[in-house]
């Protein structure tokens, strides 16, 4: 195994160090903000990080960018689409239950 290989792997397992630390602030601040709308919007701005992140990784390999690997842009694509995806079900889960409950008022 050469050193840059160690180093990648230095710098991912610093990286979700750093993401498990954010989101353990993240739903301190949510508790914070109370319930469910503050565990609802730290959602999205987890979706929205993964997003960015997955640009952010994309572009710089496009640029030929020797720190980024193609099988780090198409994980890092994974996870923000997979995330997405979960937020889109949750939005549409959310809408089903408003309109039941708007239902069951007439």
């Amino acid at each position: 195994m050469n050193t840059s290989a160690l180093q990648s792997a230095l710098q991912q397992l610093n990286l979700l160090a750093a993401q498990s630390q954010r989101s353990t602030t993240s739903a301190a601040d949510s508790n914070a903000m109370g319930g469910f709308s503050g565990e609802l919007q730290a959602s999205l701005k987890r979706i929205n990080q993964l997003q960015h992140t997955a640009n952010s990784h994309s572009n710089a390999f496009q640029a030929g960018s020797p720190d980024v690997s193609l099988n780090d842009v198409m994980v890092d694509m994974q996870k923000a689409s997979v995330s997405f995806q979960m937020g889109v079900q949750v939005r549409n889960r959310l809408v089903t239950a408003y309109k039941d409950v708007m239902a069951m008022q007439v």
